[in-house]
C-alpha cells in the first residue's frame, strides 16, 4: 500500500532583510519581484549604503510587462546590477558564476515558485552557503518538479495528483515527500500492484 501522507514540504516565511549582510543577491521568479522590493526597500531604510552592494536576478512570469516595471522600480530604489532572463536555466547558469565569485558576508534572498526556489538553494548549498544565509519567500503557482525514483527523471510543472514520467513513461504518484537534494517531490509507480489501475487525475498544484 502506498503511504502518501508524510510531509516535508519546506515553509518559507515572508522575506526580511538582512541587514548585518555585508553583499545581497537577490533571485525572483514572476511574482517573486514585489517580495523582492518590500526587503529592498528595508535595506534602503536600514541601511542605504548596502544597496551599492546588492545585485537582482529576474526571470519573468507570465506578465513580462510587469516584470519589465519590476526591474525599473529596483533599478529606481537604488540597485544598479540587476539582470533580466528569458528562463529559470539562463538565471540559474548566472547565479552558479555569481556564486562560484561571491565573498564571505554574502545573503542570499529568493522569491517566486516552490519549484524555483528548490533549484536556487540547491545550487546555493552545493556551494556551502550556509542556511542562516539563505532566505525565501514562495509565491506564485504551486506546480510540483516531480523526481522519478524509477529512472531518475525529473518532470516540470506538475500539477496533478498522478503524472506520466518524462522518462520512462511510467505513471507515477506525487507524494508529499520532499527531497532537497534533488529540489524536488518523489513520485512512485502508482499503479505497481494492479497494473493499469490509475486512480482519477486531479489538478491539484495550481
Amino acid at each position: 500500500m502506498l503511504i502518501t501522507s508524510i510531509k516535508s514540504k519546506p515553509v518559507y516565511e515572508p522575506l526580511r532583510a538582512d541587514v548585518g549582510g555585508r553583499y545581497h543577491l537577490m533571485l525572483a521568479s514572476g511574482p517573486g519581484g514585489e517580495a523582492l522590493l518590500r526587503v529592498l526597500g528595508e535595506i534602503r531604510d536600514a541601511a542605504p549604503q548596502a544597496l551599492q552592494n546588492t545585485r537582482a536576478l529576474l526571470v519573468p512570469g507570465a506578465d513580462a510587462a510587469a516584470h519589465s516595471n519590476t526591474a525599473t522600480r529596483i533599478n529606481e530604489v537604488g540597485v544598479t546590477d540587476v539582470r533580466l532572463f528569458d528562463d529559470v536555466a539562463s538565471l540559474l547558469t548566472t547565479f552558479r558564476t555569481v556564486l562560484d565569485e561571491s565573498l564571505m558576508g554574502t545573503r542570499l534572498y529568493v522569491a517566486g515558485p516552490e519549484s524555483f526556489i528548490g533549484l536556487a538553494m540547491k545550487l546555493a548549498l552545493e556551494f556551502d552557503m550556509n542556511k542562516d544565509e539563505i532566505r525565501a519567500e514562495e509565491l506564485g503557482t504551486s506546480a510540483r518538479r516531480v523526481y522519478c525514483v524509477h529512472c531518475r527523471t525529473t518532470t516540470e510543472d506538475v500539477k496533478t495528483n498522478i503524472v506520466n514520467c518524462a522518462g520512462c513513461q511510467r505513471w507515477l504518484l506525487v507524494r508529499d515527500h520532499y527531497s532537497r537534494r534533488h529540489a524536488a517531490y518523489m513520485g512512485v509507480m502508482v499503479d505497481a500492484e494492479a497494473p493499469g489501475e490509475l486512480p482519477p487525475m486531479r489538478e491539484v498544484y495550481l
